[in-house]
């Protein structure tokens, strides 16, 4: 279920894929324009898109009750952004010169004094000022004193059937604060915040793979099914463990021993540390150390929006995320920051925790939305979050989603907040390992589904309609970045028909398709009620972020331990080279399909109601393709045995 203003888990991929979630895109504040008076300083993207005449059913009602965030621009916000693009290029003499959080701050900041004016002028304009901290001051009050503050008037307006009320013109801050405001979220209110709740749901439904299973893929197939492209389909694996996933994309002797990796995602699993810790046992992989996983929960109100964000539904993802990454960089620290709820605030709440504290060199997200559901105001916040990080040495990855060009009223979509600039948007494959963990290929991700037939002599509607499959394209809003020119081709680029050229995701791949997927171990509800561990295979680009964050933590060791920071400039460097497999839809050769046998317990949890075969072939993503070279479904591809040797300790301002 998709909610407005709220992320979804992004890539949780089992029998069919979850929607993607939202973002929005960044535009800061801009000088006076002609519909604005000289006095006041123009805070773009605070009226969304679906505020229209049209839908215009006139003013809200002066006493209706408002809450906002504003957000603090800081003392040098055109500083912060250079800053991070030089931190960021590896041709730049300020390369790898990062700063400490408290540096950070000194520099780029919130002053006590822009602070203190913007107290001012909300208090005086009747708003009342209930939290604050380095990055945002929150508000409530009237509508009437909001429209008196942003210079706006609050309509109501019809979205989707419901009624919000929301500016009818882009807010505007006083110039004589001089661009201390960033961005205003809450002046609209679609949808309505739930109600606070300071206790979790029990465990999520159960979900269990049937069998029969291969254990490395191609190991076990069943001779007397249909043929299907030329030849007998294998079933699919039971779930890949991490020395596959490690062998896989060429870890070598590299374990991320004295990284740190974060984890953002929202509400936080009660199981969590005995789920893992079982899993690592179960398949062999190396026991935690004492300390290794620490989870970050949210302060004294708690969580909210439980029922509207399925809480519940979140512990899978944490499931996946912690235990993939430990899979793959198995001496890397995980810490895990949950949200208070999947609203934007929350989470942008949760990626502060984690740069204030610099408590990560890497972090991965599995959530976003797509770009047609944002509010452009918070995308602001989210790409200021991202600076501050960069200049600190941290990297930002963001699963592309899971349901291919995303498309929404007829027209094709990204995900979000995975268009920043300032992120590393991570697409998915179709994963081979061999026997003895050898890689065999990759396909991009993209599913096409036909089931058995009655008589078991054929498969129904073969190759079947498209299921799922990794999120790209090219964005609507934000301009090609300057380490994507000279990679991406024009053709997507421009894809969109405009004549400026587009940011396109993703930037790099990894396994995701959960018919190759990630063997998962969680504690979950069956249908009698019962809670118990299970273990199960998992994917999505909610698997392939994470992974290409262990990936990353191998890295950094490889480099002596000197953070890599926003990764895309070295991403792309590399583009080209043997540090890349080049993932194609058809890696067996063209017009040469490829396809295993998936079979599923018809209720998901055991065979009293029978069981549904089906055959799913790869490299089949609506209308992207996995091509040589750069392409809208794996980026630059996904890392071989030459990526992490290719991190040598590289010097401050020195190309490696």
């Amino acid at each position: 279920m998709r909610f407005d203003r709220k992320r979804t888990r992004a890539g949780l991929a089992v029998a069919a894929a979850l929607p993607l979630v939202a973002g929005a895109l960044a535009l800061g504040a801009q000088s006076a324009t002609a519909e604005q008076p000289s006095a006041r300083q123009l805070l773009s993207g605070t009226k969304p898109t679906w505020a229209t005449a049209h839908a215009d059913k006139g003013a809200a009602s002066d006493s209706g009750k408002v809450t906002l965030r504003v957000y603090l621009a800081g003392k040098d916000a055109k500083g912060l952004a250079a800053y991070a693009r030089a931190v960021s290029d590896p041709n730049s003499s300020q390369y790898a010169h990062y700063l400490t959080a408290a540096q950070a701050t000194s520099r780029f900041g919130a002053t006590s004094a822009q602070t203190a004016a913007v107290k001012a002028w909300l208090t005086s304009s009747g708003l009342k000022v209930t939290g604050a901290n380095a990055h945002y001051l929150t508000v409530t009050g009237e509508v009437k004193a909001a429209e008196k503050a942003f210079g706006t008037q609050l309509h109501n307006y019809t979205k989707s059937g419901h009624t919000y009320h929301a500016p009818n013109a882009n807010a505007s801050a006083p110039a004589s604060l001089d661009g201390a405001v960033l961005t205003v979220t809450g002046l609209d209110n679609a949808p309505k915040r739930a109600t606070h709740d300071d206790t979790l749901p029990g465990p999520e439904a159960a979900f269990v793979n049937s069998g029969p299973f291969s254990t490395y893929y191609g190991s076990n197939t069943n001779t007397k099914l249909p043929s299907a492209y030329g030849g007998k389909a294998p079933y699919t694996i039971k779930g890949y463990d991490g020395d596959q996933l490690r062998a896989a994309y060429g870890a070598g002797s590299y374990t991320g021993k004295g990284v740190t990796v974060a984890i953002t995602d929202a509400y936080a699993s009660p199981n969590i540390v005995g789920d893992s810790a079982q899993l690592a046992k179960d398949t062999g992989g190396q026991k935690y150390r004492k300390g290794q996983l620490t989870q970050v929960t949210p302060g004294p109100d708690g969580y909210n929006s439980v029922a509207d964000c399925d809480a519940s539904g979140w512990y899978g993802e944490e499931s996946l995320d912690v235990e993939s990454v430990h899979a793959v960089a198995p001496d890397a620290n995980i810490v895990y920051v949950g949200a208070a709820s999947c609203g934007d605030d929350d989470l942008l709440d949760a990626l502060s925790t984690v740069v204030d504290g610099r408590l990560a060199t890497i972090v991965t997200n599995s959530w976003g939305d797509v770009e047609a559901d944002e509010t452009p105001d918070v995308q602001a916040a989210y790409d200021q979050v991202f600076e501050q990080g960069v200049v600190e040495g941290i990297g930002f990855y963001f699963s592309s989603g899971d349901d291919g060009d995303n498309v929404i009223d007829g027209a094709e979509d990204v995900s979000t907040p995975s268009d920043s600039e300032w992120a590393t948007s991570v697409g998915g494959t179709s994963l081979a390992v061999g026997k003895n963990d050898k890689y065999e290929w990759e396909t991009g991700w993209g599913t096409e589904r036909a089931p058995l037939s009655a008589d078991g002599k054929s498969w129904d509607g073969f190759p079947g309609p498209f299921t799922s499959g990794a999120g790209g394209g090219a964005s609507k809003l934000v301009a090609q970045p300057f380490y994507q020119k000279g990679v991406v081709p024009d053709s997507l680029a421009l894809a969109n028909g405009g004549t400026t050229k587009m940011r396109v995701q993703p930037d790099i791949a990894a396994v995701a398709d959960p018919n190759t997927g990630f063997l998962v171990g969680e504690t979950m509800t069956f249908p009698n009620g019962k809670a118990k561990y299970n273990e199960y295979r998992l994917g999505g680009t909610s698997l392939a972020s994470p992974v290409i964050a262990g990936v990353q933590a191998l890295a950094e060791q490889a480099r002596g331990g000197v953070p890599i920071g926003f990764a895309n400039p070295l991403i792309y460097d590399r583009y080209g080279t043997s540090a890349y497999h080049d993932v194609t839809d058809h890696p067996l050769g063209q017009g040469q399909g490829i396809a295993n046998v998936r079979v599923d317990f018809a209720n998901s949890t055991d065979a009293s109601d029978g069981l549904i075969t089906s055959l799913r072939t790869f490299g089949a993503d609506s209308s992207l393709h996995a091509t040589v070279g750069y392409d809208d479904v794996t980026g630059v591809g996904s890392p071989a045995k030459g990526y992490v040797q290719s991190y040598k300790p590289a010097k401050a301002g020195k190309k490696h």
